[in-house]
């Protein structure tokens, strides 16, 4: 029996390899590679499938019954919407985005969060902007382990947009604005700083699609997140931009938002102005300036639009408005975002986001057409992760009501010191999920029967606990993988261990409003249809190589992991 699925397996494999080869040789298959040209690819956090349902058919109790998102809507129309697509679990953004354009799972990847841990790095060189401490490294000798930080901590100036880039312009945040000695160090590297794009252990489709000639852009809201370009490093992007997210809020000279509202003033100046997403109107501005550099990227220009470039291959952004607009509770003007109830009615606050992430899309659309480049062009909406819950009624800031299971574990003395909760510094990987790394996975076991004796006060009685063979069969085994967690708690659905009275959601989880996010294809060339089969946004990938005309078993994720191209794409 054993040879006989060792056979099944090779017989599997080389089918994928002849396919692989087969879709990269036919020149006439079912993208129509004549004229796909561009992709543009746009993750709108936290947006669910329901909800580009809701709003691209409209709601009776909202906007008049009207749509409120047309441009969208008029993407479905030629669109392929798959209603069933997961992100990656966890559904944090940091490993939503790494599956988005890697294909891989974080098994592959070994990215779990954008603040996780690693048993193989050291500490940085200098303390990170959201306390990860500083800590010894010795060359060639075995590492003490790590938290490790993708986020706007490794930042020069996290205060500030351009994070802190010497001489840059006011919102020009990117590479430089990275600080080496806030990186994690590999000592079997001779304690040299580990880069975002050094962390992510596949290659990206900018890697790929940069290595074969064409022009790769992105635009994100972490300088850390030129971790997309892992594979060849910072040379695959042609073009990048990354305005800090958590910065200090301030007037942006000339810009105005889609929908009309100039930013040159702080447009919510009552609100806290350390970070942009504590508004809903301030988030709009800060994502307005990825707008701008996708605007300019596709009339053959940098970001900025001060020099004359080529329109990209590969480029595309995130969203952050309707994120914040599902989470956000706003006390300075007595304003809740969210839902109203189950079935995914917006709020007043969140319907504005939507209206204005729909205009942005829109605007996209009419630059394209106005420069002849619509109908070469694939249009990829997806997100890197939903929003838990979306029913308001199920929401629990646990830490009110009980306890942590990283509390828990670091009152057992089980927790490293960087992920601890007794500490000063950086703290847990804990939102709407709990990953749980311990100084020795020999104490699995023992913690495991801490958090099932303590079930109730965790908020994990309905939950799931994963560890052991349960873990490593979707993961990898912890005492061999130094990324993987030892404990994965999934908790009830709605149970949050942030204790923010900030928020109503949170993502990071396995729920399904955390993983059930919008998928949609579109080309003018495309029937319109809706896929009911389940679907992963690790499939984007390989299809938007297949779209281009390039091999998917170039990327590290289809030949490790099987990652496949999405299905159902037809021409009319």
């Amino acid at each position: 029996m054993k040879k006989l699925v060792a056979l099944l397996s090779l017989a599997a494999a080389c089918s994928a390899v002849s396919a692989a080869a087969q879709d990269h040789d036919d020149d006439h298959d079912h993208f129509g590679r004549d004229r796909i040209k561009h992709v543009l690819l746009i993750s709108v956090d936290g947006m669910h499938a329901v909800d580009f349902a809701n709003c691209a058919k409209g709601i009776s109790t909202v906007n008049g019954g009207q749509p409120y998102c047309p441009a969208l809507a008029a993407l479905g129309k030629t669109g392929i919407n798959y209603v069933a697509a997961s992100t990656s679990k966890p559904s944090d953004s940091f490993p939503g985005l790494t599956a988005i354009i890697t294909g891989g799972s974080p098994a592959l990847t070994g990215v779990y969060y954008d603040v996780a841990y690693s048993r193989n790095y050291d500490a940085p060189a200098k303390t990170t902007g959201n306390g990860l401490a500083a800590g010894s490294c010795t060359p060639y000798v075995a590492p003490t382990g790590t938290t490790t930080e993708y986020e706007e901590g490794i930042d020069i100036d996290q205060s500030k947009v351009n994070g802190g880039a010497p001489g840059a312009a006011l919102t020009d945040g990117g590479l430089a604005s990275i600080d080496p000695k806030r990186l994690v160090r590999d000592p079997g590297k001779g304690c040299a700083p580990v880069f975002p794009w050094e962390f992510v252990r596949a290659n990206s489709i900018f890697s790929v699609i940069h290595k074969a000639g064409g022009y790769a852009a992105w635009s994100d809201k972490h300088p850390a997140y030129s971790s997309v370009a892992s594979g060849i490093g910072p040379s695959a992007l042609d073009d990048f931009y990354a305005p800090e997210i958590n910065s200090n809020v301030i007037g942006l000279p000339g810009v105005k938002t889609p929908t009309g509202v100039s930013c040159s003033t702080v447009l919510d100046p009552g609100s806290d102005v350390s970070a942009w997403t504590n508004s809903f109107q301030n988030i709009q501005c800060y994502d307005t300036l990825k707008v701008d550099a996708i605007l300019n990227e596709i009339d053959g220009k940098n970001h900025l639009g001060t020099r004359k470039t080529e329109v990209p291959t590969i480029f595309g952004m995130n969203f952050q408005a309707v994120s914040v607009g599902q989470k956000l509770i706003e006390k300075s003007n007595g304003v809740t975002g969210g839902y109203l109830d189950a079935t995914g009615t917006p709020s007043a606050a969140l319907l504005d986001e939507f209206k204005f992430v729909d205009a942005s899309i829109g605007a996209f659309i009419e630059e394209l057409r106005d420069k002849g480049l619509y109908d070469s062009t694939l249009i990829v909406i997806t997100a890197k992760h939903g929003q838990s819950p979306i029913d308001p009624n199920r929401y629990v800031a646990q830490l009110k009501v009980g306890t942590s299971p990283a509390t828990l574990l670091s009152n057992a003395g089980f927790i490293p010191d960087s992920e601890s909760t007794n500490g000063s510094g950086i703290g847990p990987t804990e939102d709407d999920v709990s990953l749980l790394w311990l100084k020795s996975s020999s104490d699995t076991d023992a913690g495991v029967k801490i958090l099932e004796d303590n079930a109730s006060a965790t908020g994990i009685a309905l939950g799931q606990l994963y560890y052991g063979p349960s873990l490593a069969i979707n993961y990898n085994d912890p005492t061999k993988d130094p990324r993987s967690p030892d404990i994965i708690v999934t908790p009830n659905v709605g149970v949050t261990y942030s204790g923010s009275s900030a928020k109503q959601e949170e993502h990071g989880g396995f729920a399904h409003d955390d993983t059930n996010v919008i998928l949609l294809l579109s080309h003018s060339s495309f029937e319109s249809s809706t896929v009911r089969a389940a679907v992963g946004t690790v499939q984007v990938a390989p299809t938007i190589l297949k779209a281009l005309g390039l091999n998917p078993w170039e990327l590290d994720a289809v030949r490790a992991e099987g990652t496949s191209v999405l299905p159902a794409v037809q021409l009319k």
